[in-house]
């Protein structure tokens, strides 16, 4: 394919942000993300609503994200879209709408793994550094802890999952014991800041291998808050920063130790953190001082490219535009999306 400017257009619908991003080849013009706050109320995504909320969200998002970027619909080269993995209902919403479009203006169609795009979300151009292949990705969000082997854009190895619950989902739902607002996992953090991450001690999960595990976890934090309230009924309230900080560096040993196993069986020294809990201030600087101490290369996207957004899809709808990997119209949404 010839050397010339291509504009992507990303959409977003894996989870309960609506959003859209307009770029120029992997350079981000706009990245609109439209927040549904109605599920602060049930404490976490309720799905019905979800899908709901994007019906109503998408078209003003994919306008505004258009509006933005200073340029016409009708110079959109392709419009990239997420699959899967996510709640089904909510993908089925942007899948829809991009095969409408790609109609609509007569362009080709390009389907993105949302684990893929948290991934290749370094190689945006707004980022500041770029990793060599082959890279170790740590993956962390609110559905998935991976650990994956990154070859090249599109060649990628998974050496190790959660079994259970994500990291993302162990802040929330720790965060809604200790009475914290959905999501948890940003107020935990810059409480942590006040607190002393070594008052308390929580048990961490031995999983083979390079698997993770945070359910137990979960559960041995719920029993530790509910006996020490029960003993004092303001305990958590006097002591929510020292919780917060414990708790935090709890989670943050459990895949820094994972990372360390992850290096040194493979013996790949390039590291990227990515997805929504990558934004994590102390998992940021502990990865930086592990690999100052380790001498490895560690990556982060930036901060408006870790949590769910449409760059992210954009950029990989790029690469895949470049090297001529489109999809039709028979792509169906997946819950389940293996990279």
């Amino acid at each position: 394919m010839k050397n010339h400017n291509i504009y992507t257009l990303g959409i977003e619908t894996s989870c309960d942000d609506t959003a859209a991003a307009i770029l120029l080849n992997d350079k981000v013009l706009s990245n609109v993300v439209s927040s549904q706050d109605i599920h602060k109320i049930y404490g976490g995504v309720v799905p019905e609503l979800a899908s709901r909320e994007h019906q109503k969200l998408i078209a003003p998002t994919v306008n505004t994200a258009i509006k933005e970027s200073g340029i016409e619909k009708n110079q959109i080269n392709s419009i990239a879209f997420t699959r899967g993995p996510g709640l089904l209902g909510s993908l089925l919403v942007g899948t829809s709408f991009a095969k409408s479009i790609s109609l609509g203006l007569n362009i080709p169609l390009i389907e993105v793994n949302h684990m893929q795009a948290h991934i290749l979300s370094i190689f945006i151009e707004n980022n500041n550094q770029k990793p060599e292949f082959p890279f170790i990705a740590l993956t962390v969000s609110g559905g998935h802890t991976q650990l994956v082997i990154v070859r090249d854009y599109f060649e990628m190895e998974e050496i190790g999952t959660t079994l259970d619950d994500a990291v993302g989902e162990a802040f929330d739902k720790s965060g809604k014991i200790l009475g914290l607002e959905y999501p948890s996992g940003p107020m935990i953090d810059n409480l942590a800041k006040k607190g002393d991450p070594f008052t308390y001690k929580f048990t961490k999960p031995r999983v083979a291998a390079l698997n993770f595990s945070f359910s137990g976890l979960k559960t041995g934090f719920m029993n530790f808050i509910n006996k020490e309230s029960l003993a004092n009924n303001t305990f958590v309230e006097d002591n929510i920063n020292n919780i917060c900080a414990s708790l935090q560096n709890t989670i943050i040993e459990i895949l820094v130790e994972k990372v360390l196993l992850a290096v040194e069986m493979t013996k790949i020294k390039n590291i990227v953190i990515c997805g929504g809990v990558s934004a994590n201030s102390s998992l940021r600087e502990k990865m930086k001082q592990l690999g100052n101490n380790n001498s490895w290369n560690v990556y982060f996207p930036n901060i408006d490219y870790s949590t769910d957004n449409a760059a992210m899809i954009g950029v990989v709808g790029y690469l895949k535009y470049k090297n001529s990997i489109t999809t039709d119209l028979s792509s169906c949404a997946t819950a389940r999306y293996k990279i």
